[in-house]
């Protein structure tokens, strides 16, 4: 059973993970010139060249409060439709926003990919919100 908030919730969560993947690759420019003796050391140093870099923490930051929205949602929406709906809408929205950043994304393929996830979500949405509906019209004609 899922509604209405649970649904935006999903879209909220998709949102901040897809809008802040490309930012965080973005972000991640320059790691490789990092350069210690060992593994440890080179493992603190890319830590510090991470976390001191603002263009990677403002859309880490961001990505982690998708997840602490994503745990809450979870506990009151169907398995079976969260995780499909928020990982296609994540791809989807990474793919927008690489595009709008100037990445290439695949042309007419990707574009029709693209539709046909969308289709395949909605219907995920619109199966469950008409069994919100089933279940409330069974409820009141039993009461």
């Amino acid at each position: 059973m899922v509604g209405a908030v649970e649904v935006c919730c999903l879209l909220v969560v998709a949102v901040l993970w897809g809008a802040t993947n490309p930012f965080l690759k973005k972000g991640t420019e320059g790691i490789e010139k990092v350069k210690k003796g060992n593994v440890i050391l080179q493992f603190l140093a890319e830590v510090k060249f991470l976390f001191l870099n603002f263009k990677y923490l403002i859309p880490f930051l961001l990505n982690q409060g998708g997840s602490v929205v994503y745990y809450f949602t979870l506990a009151s929406t169907e398995l079976s439709l969260a995780v499909p709906v928020v990982n296609s809408l994540t791809f989807l929205i990474t793919l927008l926003t690489g595009r709008l950043l100037g990445e290439d994304f695949g042309g007419k393929r990707a574009v029709f990919g693209m539709l046909l996830t969308m289709l395949g979500v909605s219907l995920c949405i619109f199966s469950s919100v008409s069994e919100v509906k089933d279940t409330a019209q069974l409820n009141t004609t039993l009461a």
